[in-house]
């Protein structure tokens, strides 16, 4: 990972900083992805879903950027300050050493006041340095004119719908309408670069050296005291802790929505049109989110996303889907209209740039038991529930038990058709036997003959006409030989004993099928049409499932080294994408809730196994 900011190819185009090559800064409303060169090319402002500023990991000509970086060539390594979500950039040059500390404030700081700041600390540790940085705000994805105010050391980009406010304790020139500085450090110098949102008429607020250090320190203590919270203390702790620092920093404080990623369209096969926004709350990925949280203590997220739920997620609301949604915006909102943006090339030319997502009206079967799920969790780890929650997950199970035999286009959002999926029958089998569960441990009303004989009902459909003779095994749907590595929940879910000789079967077809090296792809979309084209790489949630499929069957050898080598496919830093691809690198959004969260089980229950 070496080179300065800003790097040409020999054509003298921008080139693009692979997805895995970057750190995550938050602040619990929105995120920014740094390059390993120094760069920020991807930050929304003021929220997730809000339209961004730079984007230079979309378009590296028109999507904008913050560059920061040694000005001679140098060597660059990054890590995140132990325990805490402040990300360091380090510089090596001939001359000397310097670092970039990039971090959001979080509690009590102006971000709390819609402020939101994202703070650039450069500092020279060794021998002396020449710095370069450029600034090159690009609003509204790209499309948006501004303009620039440059008053000293403060500059003021002005758009439309947003204005931006960068104060420096370095000297800054314009270059049109973006602002440049080149300067140089001894070792112990500092410089500082603050980039505010401006709110209404507040001035920009500077952030001398002294300030940058007093919420450098602020910023470290709430993480590391967040982290304290944590009760894992087992085999992987380092990896389970930066999945549950990644899942925190995906959560969005005002509403206790939990985003499935930061990113849209990073693509899932280089080229080609798989490219979707992820920037939305997905019901089963924060359900799953809220099961990885409380294994491991953190009872505040899921006591938001539980509040999220109550305020937004009404089981009344009679659509055309269903009582529930697939996915809602961060602030609840259910109107996620899909567009193109045709401006902007894609990473790598990887086009449609897409904002918006249409899978929103999908009838996806398998988030009510996914929610259910986490609600049992909920109120049998945390807290009871309320009355009015349980009527909710009546009305839930309700619906489930008259609704579970339609097709629908199931978990991974296929646009080839709807069909009757084995995994949205589970997580159906699922939610209601969950709320019979919880009906039964709390002695709450329910329906429960009508409740159980469904249940029952589901339980043979699936044993039935989910197995296939042919395959000596599970497959995706009914009427069908495809393989499909949603089926490794089965076990997880407690739907079927792991060391059922059915289990074992359809373990070793997946195995012979579907892995290669330990990484699980989802399916093989050309013999099961998804209706899009082009492959994609091997789904890293799959690999964790395959993992703790292969633990609970008692394969503790096979499970461990599937669990090791998955790990050495991580970022520099611990993170991942959704997928791998063929060679080992990542791709599509980044960094992907999914993953971490099925990291965090995965560990959990291979550690327990252990012992």
């Amino acid at each position: 990972m070496g080179g300065t900011a800003g790097e040409r190819d020999t054509s003298g185009a921008r080139r693009y900083v692979p997805i895995a090559d970057h750190g995550l800064i938050g602040d619990l409303r929105t995120v920014a992805l740094v390059g390993t060169d120094g760069t920020i090319d991807w930050y929304c402002c003021p929220a997730f879903d809000s339209p961004s500023v730079f984007a230079s990991v979309l378009d590296a000509e028109r999507g904008g950027r913050f560059e920061l970086a040694a000005a001679v060539p140098a060597r660059t390594k990054q890590f995140y300050f132990p325990d805490t979500n402040v990300l360091i950039t380090r510089f090596f040059t001939e001359d000397g050493v310097g670092e970039v500390q990039d971090f959001m404030p979080v509690a009590g700081e102006p971000a709390a006041e819609g402020r939101h700041r994202l703070i650039r600390r450069v500092l020279c540790v060794r021998g002396s340095l020449p710095f370069r940085t450029r600034v090159a705000p690009r609003f509204g994805y790209g499309a948006r004119p501004h303009t620039l105010e440059l008053t000293g050391d403060v500059a003021v980009f002005d758009s439309r719908d947003l204005s931006l406010a960068l104060t420096a304790t370095v000297p800054l020139e314009a270059d049109g309408a973006d602002v440049r500085a080149d300067f140089k450090l001894a070792e112990g110098d500092t410089a500082v670069f603050a980039l505010d949102r401006i709110c209404g008429d507040v001035s920009p607020s500077r952030c001398e050296c002294g300030e940058a250090e007093r919420q450098f320190g602020a910023t470290v203590r709430y993480w590391r005291r967040w982290l304290s919270s944590s009760r894992y203390r087992g085999r992987w702790r380092e990896m389970v802790h930066r999945s549950a620092l990644t899942l925190k920093l995906l959560t969005y404080a005002p509403t206790g929505a939990i985003v499935a990623a930061p990113t849209t369209s990073l693509p899932e096969e280089f080229g080609g049109e798989r490219n979707w926004d992820y920037r939305y709350v997905w019901v089963r990925d924060a359900a799953f989110c809220v099961y990885a949280l409380l294994r491991l203590g953190f009872t505040e997220e899921a006591e938001a996303f539980m509040g999220f739920v109550s305020r937004h997620v009404s089981p009344g609301d009679g659509k055309p889907s269903g009582p529930l949604q697939i996915m809602y915006g961060i602030d609840g909102r259910t109107d996620l209209p899909e567009r193109e943006l045709g401006h902007l090339e894609g990473h790598n030319g990887s086009a449609p740039v897409r904002v918006g997502n249409a899978a929103a009206d999908q009838l996806q079967l398998d988030i009510y038991g996914a929610l259910v799920d986490s609600i049992y969790l909920y109120d049998k780890w945390a807290e009871p529930v309320s009355s009015e929650q349980w009527d909710h997950v009546c009305a839930l199970v309700d619906w489930v038990c008259a609704h579970w035999d339609q097709p629908d286009e199931g978990i991974w959002e296929t646009r080839g058709g709807r069909k009757n999926f084995l995994y949205s029958h589970l997580m159906c089998w699922v939610a209601i036997e969950r709320g019979i569960r919880m009906a039964n441990r709390r002695g709450l009303p329910a329906d429960l003959p009508r409740w159980q004989a469904s249940r029952d009902t589901v339980y043979r459909r699936i044993m039935s006409r989910g197995w296939s003779e042919a395959r000596r095994a599970f497959v995706q749907h009914e009427g069908g030989d495809v393989l499909d590595a949603a089926v490794l929940m089965m076990p997880l879910s407690k739907f079927i004993a792991p060391t059922d000789p059915k289990w074992l079967s359809t373990l070793d077809s997946l195995t012979e099928d579907l892995v290669s090296d330990s990484l699980v792809y989802r399916y093989d979309p050309r013999s099961s049409p998804d209706g899009l084209r082009g492959d994609e790489g091997t789904f890293s949630i799959c690999s964790f499932w395959y993992v703790e499929a292969l633990t609970r069957a008692g394969r503790l050898d096979d499970a461990r080294l599937a669990f090791e080598k998955m790990l050495t496919y991580a970022n520099h830093l611990g993170l991942y994408a959704e997928e791998i691809g063929c060679t080992g690198e990542q791709q599509g959004n980044f960094p992907q809730a999914f993953t971490h969260l099925s990291l965090i089980s995965a560990a959990f229950n291979l550690d327990r196994a252990l012992g």
